[in-house]
């Protein structure tokens, strides 16, 4: 089953640019198939593997005339999980500004050594970008909007990793496996974690509050490590993309809640299988929440891959009204709620929010109105 990417024809449009192109992402979400497709369509290449120890052993300690043995007569290099090589940021540096004529292509799925090792000696020489599991545009076009909305209680309950999506009938197994080694592998080997079984009560701990405000203090007592460890935690979920978060929006109205934040997750698959729950969507208390970070999910998708440049946040106030997702673009406001059943009573939008800010446009999120949500600019 061959998906085309939204990132596809933003590669293509940089692919003589001259720039290194860097692309991170989470695990298993089709980083090599991506670029290696598009390497195969162009030519001949050179692959390096950063996850083989022989191939990080051959660029222990290269120079340019080491490198340029390596590199041979390919113009283009792609070096794949590139967090794992030594040094990476200066043998890519040594690469760009010495061998012209050498296209190079990065992928990571860790954005811990990937920022630390890339940021400094490659300033200026570089496209970044970040693939997700599939989006519901890409789906969209490979299965049609019909099927594709037929689908939405699979994707709230499995996620779209492409392995979920092009082996359903193994869909538990995989996801129990991604959530497993995959999901901690580049985060285990990060120092600053120096007790891993706190990771499995964290998560655990996030999945459970899905689409709740996060309270470091009580987090810190369910987990039993101190409130900075938790938060600094949950900073490294963010950099291995499991987790991201939230912050509210206060500015005008005395009474908004300003502290606090929303953890969502990624992918639904990936929270459903930490909290070992795949049920159907009838026998769940948990749907709303599913929904919600089912869409936040695909509308971060969206705005990355368009390269949106706006502020997105919750809305609540001590009184508990709250907007779930809220876009600032050029100072005026996009209010969005989303609600599994169109059928229940239509919510209002706090007259409270609507008379503090300039507000753009408010939409209340129903599974008939996936495309529009999505399609906002």
């Amino acid at each position: 089953m061959n998906i085309a990417r939204d990132l596809t024809p933003i590669w293509l449009e940089k692919w003589n640019s001259g720039k290194i192109l860097i692309l991170t992402g989470p695990r298993q979400v089709g980083k090599t198939t991506l670029i290696r497709s598009l390497c195969e369509a162009q030519g001949d290449y050179l692959f390096i593997n950063g996850d083989n120890p022989d191939d990080r052993l051959l660029l222990e300690n290269a120079g340019s005339d080491k490198l340029r043995n390596l590199i041979g007569h390919h113009h283009t290099v792609f070096m794949d999980e590139a967090q794992r090589i030594p040094n990476i940021g200066l043998t890519l540096k040594i690469i760009y500004d010495q061998m012209k004529d050498v296209r190079i292509l990065v992928s990571g799925s860790s954005a811990l050594d990937i920022a630390n090792s890339v940021k400094e000696p490659l300033t200026g020489r570089k496209w970044e970008y970040h693939l997700f599991p599939f989006s519901w545009h890409e789906l969209k076009r490979h299965f049609g909007n019909f099927q594709n909305q037929k689908n939405i209680p699979a994707y709230l309950i499995y996620g779209t990793y492409p392995e979920v999506i092009t082996q359903p009938k193994d869909a538990e197994g995989i996801l129990k496996e991604i959530s497993g080694s995959y999901l901690y592998k580049d985060l285990l080997q990060y120092q600053g974690i120096r007790k891993p079984e706190v990771l499995d009560k964290l998560l655990l701990a996030l999945a459970l509050q899905l689409g709740a405000e996060v309270n470091y203090n009580e987090l810190s007592r369910t987990v039993g490590v101190d409130r900075a460890t938790v938060e600094q935690y949950i900073s490294l979920l963010e950099k291995a993309f499991v987790v991201f978060r939230l912050a509210p929006l206060a500015r005008n109205v005395r009474n908004e809640m300003n502290t606090s934040r929303k953890v969502y997750f990624y992918d639904n698959g990936i929270r459903n299988a930490i909290i070992g729950n795949f049920r159907p969507l009838e026998f769940r208390q948990d749907v709303g929440a599913l929904w919600e970070n089912y869409m936040i999910s695909e509308r971060v998708k969206t705005i990355h891959y368009r390269k949106w440049h706006g502020r997105t946040y919750f809305w609540r106030t001590y009184q508990q009204q709250e907007i779930d997702w809220v876009e600032e673009t050029e100072g005026s406001f996009s209010a969005f709620e989303f609600k599994w059943n169109p059928k229940k009573k239509s919510k209002k939008f706090p007259s409270t929010f609507l008379s503090h800010y300039p507000i753009r446009k408010t939409m209340i999120v129903t599974p008939d109105h996936v495309d529009e949500f999505l399609s906002e600019d």
